[in-house]
């Protein structure tokens, strides 16, 4: 695949509305480029305005799988995005948009998708809607799927069958496993994800011995708790009903403080994210050349989870994070999740919480530790440090946080808008060391 940035005036077939200067393509399908505005309230109100991709399409993010030998395969896709920072991803068996698999590109049919539409052919395992980035998207939610393939399947080159171990074991690989393929992974229950790596190996140390019973502990279901399931939801519900927070698109001309240039939209102060242009060549896709707008985020992110043990069984602390895409305004997400350059030289107490205590965890803290990349259809070479730090302190915890097990938040993963991609990600990663 071949990417190169190019000017806005270069789209084909994209193009600026002239009264919104929203960025649409002709058809009126794929996505735009929008205004939305957001007011969070309550002691200290905060109010701004941003460019946000808008896709109300509902896309398909499957992995097919099989039984070979009484071992659960998956069948994984080698796939390059016009975003990937490396080139080829290891992705899920179908990955595609509305406007995709009807044929809106006017491309070939994307593969293998009748298994996850005719029951005759595909057994569903998993079918739950999860959203996707709450900062870039508005609203964009995706059917993440696991089925079995109840009938032989064809083999193609692109495609090949792995264990449930060896993708998780993948994951221990920078910038390897792509994010629709972790947020899938993430939503299987714990009855049918297994043994984790089964074994075969860990990405990073694992922390073994301890600490590595402390985490698969973490994932059995009706363990001890800090806090009981029902307990949790009430906190997390009682958070959402009292929160003040409105959301409104507004057009893309009337966003404050983002300039538009030949080539990019940039905010004045040069963090945050850009919305650029591409051209892209590509000879194994469904389409094999085109143009497209991506979002290009500025620096590399940082996505962390902060655990502990508490009674010999691993917590994660989640966070009740507000994002002005989400449907329900407010979803579960990892302790800390920021891009830390914009934060650089601000006093300690306007940084976000936890970040410093993840920032300067020592080696033999981290439980897991990658460079992962963001969806690479929509996003330019975007990347974010995963990691998962746990400590030994007793910090102070804000009341928009709480201690839980692994194994809760899977339970929430088998119902929608709980929890974030982020999130999402990284329990995917921890089953990698489980």
């Amino acid at each position: 695949m071949d990417v190169q940035r190019i000017p806005f005036a270069e789209l084909k077939r994209w193009g600026f509305q002239p009264v919104t200067g929203n960025l649409v393509h002709d058809s009126g399908r794929f996505f735009s480029v929008e205004g939305v505005r957001a007011r969070y309230h309550g002691k200290e109100p905060v109010s701004w305005t941003q460019p946000i991709l808008n896709q109300p399409e509902v896309g398909f993010l499957g992995i097919l799988v099989k039984e070979f030998d009484g071992v659960l395969h998956c069948l994984m896709q080698a796939k390059a995005e016009p975003g990937n920072a490396e080139g080829l991803q290891l992705s899920p068996t179908v990955q595609a948009t509305r406007s995709n698999y009807t044929g809106v590109h006017e491309g070939s049919a994307v593969r293998y998708l009748e298994y996850f539409t005719d029951p005759a052919v595909g057994r569903p395992l998993i079918d739950v809607l999860q959203s996707e980035h709450g900062a870039w998207f508005y609203r964009k939610r995706n059917r993440n799927l696991v089925v079995e393939a109840v009938v032989d399947v064809p083999e193609h080159e692109d495609y090949c069958w792995l264990t449930l171990g060896q993708v998780r074991r993948l994951l221990g690989v920078s910038d390897l496993v792509n994010m629709d393929t972790r947020t899938v992974l993430a939503c299987l229950p714990l009855a049918l994800a297994g043994g984790g790596a089964g074994g075969e190996g860990t990405a990073g140390d694992g922390r073994r011995g301890e600490g590595a019973a402390a985490l698969t502990a973490s994932m059995a279901q009706d363990v001890p708790a800090a806090h009981t399931l029902p307990e949790l939801l009430r906190w997390f519900n009682g958070i959402r009903a009292s929160s003040e927070v409105s959301v409104e698109p507004v057009p893309l001309a009337e966003v404050d403080h983002w300039v538009r240039e030949a080539d990019e939209i940039r905010h004045t102060s040069g963090r945050h994210f850009a919305i650029v242009a591409v051209s892209v060549e590509a000879g194994n896709r469904e389409v094999t050349g085109w143009t497209q707008p991506l979002l290009s985020p500025r620096g590399t992110g940082v996505v962390a989870f902060l655990a502990k043990r508490i009674d010999g069984i691993l917590h994660v602390l989640a966070h009740a994070h507000p994002e002005p895409g989400y449907v329900d305004v407010i979803e579960l997400g990892p302790t800390v999740h920021c891009v830390p350059d914009d934060h650089a030289g601000l006093p300690p107490q306007r940084r976000p919480n936890f970040l410093d205590a993840v920032l300067t965890a020592r080696p033999e803290q981290i439980l897991y530790d990658a460079v992962q990349p963001e969806e690479g259809g929509r996003f330019y070479r975007a990347l974010s440090r995963y990691v998962v730090v746990e400590t030994d302190d007793d910090p102070v915890v804000p009341d928009d946080y709480r201690w839980m097990t692994v194994g809760q938040l899977v339970t929430l993963l088998q119902h929608s808008n709980y929890c974030n991609i982020q999130a999402r990600s990284l329990i995917a990663c921890l089953q990698s060391v489980w």
